[in-house]
């Protein structure tokens, strides 16, 4: 039988009537909550096609489980009694994101609401997974002891891992990560923490927290290019993760040649590159860290990947059309921002009139994006 998270939700946080944690009505309602915090009672009936006796109902049943917190009135609705604001109530559970790369595993916890609760990391060189996976438990309920977290609120993990899918809970990994690949990740996961796992690529992990706590706040349709030790990403339509058929939507680096992929903007390839100019980056922790734009080698890395990068970027244009390609993973700043100013549009007016292009924006999450993203995925998956 195929593994799925959602079977080994708690019983606690599940409705009573038909074993589903929201109905889709209940659903769409906290989406839109999510979406737009504060929003009044009285002001969510004009959002869905549902009548307001039904809308009240429902926000009566959510509130009651304690997964809706009805506030203040909202002022300035004009005529009648003012409405309850609404939001996600944090406190009706927690969930953690865990993000293997190739030299780091960082931890967040975040709350119902989306609130961060905690941050942490290990260093993953030199250990065994087994070695690895004890160190974040004991981070995790470290975690849970310095912030009084109860083990009964803790809904799920978010595992995310920089890899491309495979099938099932198997991802195919870089060779740091050889002991991670191609493995049934979820029930091995599952078993060792004793909570439900969710599973998802690294990259796709940074997509989903851009979408959910960066630009995804006010653009809908956006690329997002993580760059890590490899380079991949994720693409965000109408707000919501494009997997695409096989689970590997945003693999940018698929598109280049065994040539081309020596010089596409994996960060890899940058530390070697700096390592040999004699400027010592033992990781990609160190390179996001301490980067300096004046470093030997930067330059001349980002001139030779400029290439494969604007054929990249100009393919996303054409064939996604998005209204953002966002630069986010491990990238730091000062790259992002070279990068940017390389990038080259190939679009040709017509009659004097251009096709609209992508905003190019540097992620503002300061987050590790992968774990925060990781970590809002079992609330995502199952609730809004």
């Amino acid at each position: 039988m195929a593994y799925s998270p959602d079977a080994l939700i708690a019983p606690h946080f599940l409705r009573g009537d038909d074993g589903r944690v929201v109905s889709p009505n209940e659903r769409s309602l906290l989406k839109l909550i999510w979406r737009n915090p504060g929003l009044s009672r009285s002001e969510v009936t004009g959002h869905t096609d549902l009548t307001q006796q039904s809308v009240y109902r429902i926000i009566d049943q959510l509130a009651e489980r304690g997964i809706v917190s009805v506030g203040s009135p909202k002022p300035g609705l004009g005529r009648g009694q003012p409405s309850p604001m609404l939001r996600l109530d944090g406190r009706h559970a927690y969930s953690c994101g865990i993000s293997v790369t190739t030299d780091v595993i960082d931890i967040c916890l975040v709350d119902f609401a989306g609130n961060v609760l905690a941050e942490s990391s290990i260093a993953l060189r030199e250990r065994t997974m087994a070695e690895a996976l004890d160190l974040v438990r004991k981070q995790l309920t470290e975690q849970q002891r310095l912030n009084s977290l109860s083990e009964e609120a803790f809904f799920g993990i978010g595992f995310a891992i920089a890899g491309f899918h495979v099938a099932g809970t198997r991802y195919n990994a870089s060779l740091p990560l050889h002991e991670w690949s191609l493995i049934e990740l979820g029930p091995l996961l599952a078993e060792f923490f004793g909570k439900p796992v969710w599973v998802l690529n690294g990259g796709k992990a940074g997509a989903i927290a851009e979408a959910m706590f960066g630009v995804g706040r006010y653009i809908k349709h956006f690329a997002y290019l993580s760059f890590n030790y490899g380079f991949g990403g994720g693409l965000i339509s109408d707000g919501e993760l494009l997997r695409g058929g096989n689970g590997n939507a945003g693999e940018f680096s698929q598109m280049y040649d065994d040539d081309e992929v020596l010089r596409r903007p994996a960060l890899q390839l940058l530390i070697e590159r700096l390592n040999r100019n004699q400027v010592v980056v033992p990781s990609i922790t160190y390179l996001r860290t301490h980067f300096d734009p004046q470093w030997p080698g930067v330059s001349d890395w980002v001139d030779e990947v400029a290439p494969a990068y604007n054929r990249l970027v100009n393919s996303i244009w054409a064939v996604f059309d998005p209204q953002a390609i966002v630069f986010g993973g491990q990238v730091p700043v000062g790259l992002a921002q070279a990068l940017v100013e390389k990038t080259e549009l190939f679009g040709r007016p017509r009659y004097g009139v251009s096709r609209p292009s992508p905003k190019l924006i540097v992620s503002e999450i300061t987050n590790d994006a992968s774990a925060m993203g990781a970590a809002v995925t079992p609330f995502k998956s199952t609730y809004y």
